[in-house]
């Protein structure tokens, strides 16, 4: 984001999302912030029990993979592929 349109619209998506954390009865978060240089880091938790937390995990991955196939003009496919390969690379299985 490179231009003020685009940064003025990173601030308004980021400030709706805080609003509405503090507004929501939601049973499953995933916040993951990601530095200029890299750094990573992600807030996950789930309010709901061992037989519906991969439903929810799913769903919250399901949420993203959509939105950034959308916004990054790839396919669903695509956009998961990478995914898993950047998994990897990150040690999680």
């Amino acid at each position: 984001m490179t231009d003020d349109t685009d940064s003025s619209e990173f601030d308004r998506v980021k400030q709706r999302a805080a609003d509405a954390l503090g507004d929501t009865d939601a049973v499953s978060l995933y916040v993951g912030l990601v530095a200029a240089d890299g750094d990573n880091e992600f807030y996950f938790a789930n309010d709901v029990d061992e037989e519906r937390l991969q439903e929810m995990a799913s769903q919250q991955l399901g949420m993203l993979t959509r939105v950034l196939a959308e916004q990054s003009d790839a396919s669903i496919e695509q956009v998961a592929e990478h995914a898993a390969e950047t998994a990897k690379q990150m040690n999680v299985r």
